[in-house]
């Protein structure tokens, strides 16, 4: 038996230098590694019927060669090939795509298996697969591997089992209660069966046992962070709640209840001698940035520096305008730092940084740079969705600093899902808007009511306001059949160019012509703004009332959700349209709310986690098998499971938790 699975890979047969290679870029480096690269689908091989086969069915079906294959190349390595195959005493043509060399395996009158889809109305299978045998009347289960150009799945199958030939034994996480509570399979058992499946039953309690593992190990280590967090001492701050009220009474309108209750959540952290660790939430327009100022406002008064970092410095400039004119009469000094600033001034506020002069620095992540001194920085505030990662917590710790810490979202998150997810953190929800704001109207067309919404645009338009205009794509494909960003921008100079003024916006633009693009938007010198998704997070215009999203099934609803968010920032009646002609049913949930935490709920129904929970920073989101939407009552139990384990964990001291402890001592966490 091989403990631990650390044979070198040329030691497998039919794995040399160049295979070597291919397997690292798919993060296999031994045998171990190469064993717990799990399959991330499987294909069920049952033969298909053809007496039931209709148009467009995906099928798997046998027969015998019947002619020659001929390959036809074109573009770089593409190719096309097609050869006939007797399927029950008729001939049909099958196609396959880039499987040229396959041709010398392909005989007449030997034996085929063509996994596809069937174009009945040709008599054409178009192929995704061919297994060079008859299917047995039994159903196979295929693993199908994540590969590459220079690997396929089956060569990782094959030298998967070569390796597992080897008795490798790998370590098991999951404490003895556990596997007797739940009557878990063993590990390495488990592993085998994923890789050589032989039924559906057996194949199902291997993954689950798997996934129990994987999410065990992530919840302990998310409620391992939390539990170091609560007991890490932060900067203790003595501050009068009666400056903070009073600083709120001069605002120029009244904070929400969600908005109030936040409030005294920041005061409470700060004040503590707990290190705050906390994330807003909330919805487009709930008024999240006011919170930010306010929690500066009482880091200030307790003797500290802030630091507020945006994702763009676009949002930057914004942030710094806002805050530095709230501040003003209490002359709290405010610089703005980011990547374009001349060299000279950014020295300059280095140094004022360094020294004390600057109580508040808003910019990107230059705010972490190896050149930027702190004096005392108690704060760090991160907006929209970009967590604070190891890296910036490290350096800074290294200079000496350990700040409270804020996190902002405009992605609302399921509040069930949040707790598991951000378990590590504080949570603090905000769903009501400010007052004066107006519902966005959401309208659901088709192409063919195009005319309409050019009237509805006109309409806002002749009476001053602004339009977004959003497309999915840069630039054509040949595959999809989508608006095209420069097209879009044609019709829409076709259509208002005599009379207003149409700006584009991509991703594919360097920052300074965004910003150009962005600011004349911004001054009104452009009325209508084409553009990608790359103004969800942006700056607010408060003149533009309408957004028009081409292709809305593109899009996940939260997506969408975010988008329509640009606008509806003041008390004009705003709308968004979305234009579709596909899952329109999907899209109707965004005609009838605005409430981004519904909104979000339906969209993890849909499509799983995706983009909601952002990139985690902290703790392994990327697992090998588990998925956060299918297996949530697998996460929720392993949530249970390791948040007890963890309060007992001293208790213990088997082997199994002295490895637990060493994943969990070793890790970086929140530090």
């Amino acid at each position: 038996m091989i403990v631990g699975g650390y044979m070198e890979l040329d030691k497998i047969s039919g794995i040399g230098p160049k295979t070597i290679t291919y397997l690292n870029k798919l993060g296999i480096y031994d045998m171990k590694s190469l064993i717990s690269y799990y399959p991330f689908r499987y294909n069920i091989l049952k033969r298909s019927d053809l007496s039931l086969i209709q148009n467009g069915d995906n099928v798997v079906l046998d027969g015998t060669v019947y002619s020659i294959p001929t390959v036809f190349f074109f573009g770089k390595r593409r190719d096309k090939m097609t050869f006939k195959i007797n399927i029950g005493n008729k001939i049909t043509t099958v196609i396959i795509y880039n499987r040229g060399f396959l041709k010398k395996n392909i005989l007449v009158g030997g034996d085929i298996t063509i996994i596809g889809k069937f174009d009945l109305m040709h008599n054409t299978i178009i192929a995704s697969d061919i297994k060079f045998c008859k299917l047995p009347d039994t159903p196979q289960i295929e693993p199908i591997y994540h590969a590459n150009y220079s690997i396929s799945s089956n060569k990782i199958h094959s030298y998967i089992l070569e390796s597992l030939k080897n008795n490798i034994s790998i370590f098991d996480y999951v404490p003895d209660e556990y596997i007797k509570k739940y009557n878990l399979i063993n590990k390495n058992d488990a592993i085998k069966i994923c890789h050589i499946p032989n039924n559906i039953d057996a194949l199902k309690r291997a993954l689950y046992r798997l996934k129990y593992e994987e999410l065990f190990l992530f919840m302990l280590k998310i409620n391992y962070l939390k539990l170091k967090n609560n007991f890490q001492f932060g900067l203790k701050r003595i501050v009068d709640k009666n400056k903070i009220n009073e600083f709120i009474s001069n605002l120029s309108f009244k904070l929400t209840p969600d908005q109030e209750k936040c409030v005294d959540e920041i005061y409470n952290d700060l004040i503590s001698e707990k290190r705050m660790n906390r994330l807003i939430q909330g919805d487009v327009g709930s008024g999240k940035t006011i919170l930010a100022i306010i929690s500066m406002y009482i880091n200030y008064l307790g003797g500290y520096q802030s630091a507020l970092m945006a994702p763009t410095e676009i949002l930057a400039t914004q942030h710094f305008e806002n805050v530095k004119k709230l501040f003003e009469k209490y002359n709290i000094n405010v610089s703005l730092l980011t990547g374009k600033l001349k060299s000279k001034d950014k020295k300059i506020i280095y140094e004022k940084l360094q020294n004390g002069e600057i109580d508040v620095v808003i910019g990107t992540h230059a705010l972490f740079t190896d050149d930027v001194k702190y004096n005392n920085l108690g704060l760090v505030i991160t907006d929209e969705q970009h967590r604070f990662g190891v890296n910036q917590r490290a350096s800074l710790k290294n200079k000496g600093f350990v700040p409270d810490v804020l996190y902002m979202s405009a992605t609302p998150i399921p509040r069930t899902y949040a707790l598991t997810i951000y378990g590590d953190m504080d949570i603090s929800s905000i769903k009501t808007l400010p007052s004066g704001r107006k519902e966005i109207i959401t309208y659901l067309k088709n192409d063919n009511q195009i005319k309409e919404v050019l009237n509805m645009m006109y309409e806002q338009l002749k009476d001053g306001h602004q339009v977004y205009v959003i497309a999915p794509l840069i630039e054509e494909s040949d595959k999809i059949s989508l608006e095209n960003i420069n097209e879009l921008y044609e019709k829409m100079n076709k259509a208002f160019g005599k009379i207003y003024n149409v700006g584009m916006l991509h991703g594919k633009m360097t920052a300074q012509e965004k910003e150009e693009v962005m600011e004349k938007f911004e001054k009104n010198i452009v009325q209508i703004l084409v553009s990608t998704t790359v103004i969800e997070v942006g700056v607010d215009v408060k003149n533009a009332t309408m957004m028009v999203i081409f292709d809305s099934y593109r899009f996940g609803l939260s997506a969408i959700h975010q988008l329509r968010g640009r606008v509806g920032r003041n008390s004009l009646q705003s709308y968004c349209i979305l234009i579709s002609n596909k899952n329109t049913e999907r899209l109707k949930i965004l005609t009838e709310t605005n409430d981004g935490f519904k909104i979000s709920e339906e969209d993890f129904k849909l499509r799983g986690s995706g983009d909601l929970f952002g990139v985690r920073q902290s703790g392994d989101m990327n697992f090998k098998l588990a998925n956060i939407k299918n297996d949530y009552d697998i996460l929720l139990r392993a949530k249970s499971d390791s948040d007890e384990y963890l309060k007992n964990i001293d208790l213990y001291s088997d082997i199994k938790t002295n490895k637990l402890k060493e994943l969990l001592y070793s890790s970086n966490g929140l530090d």
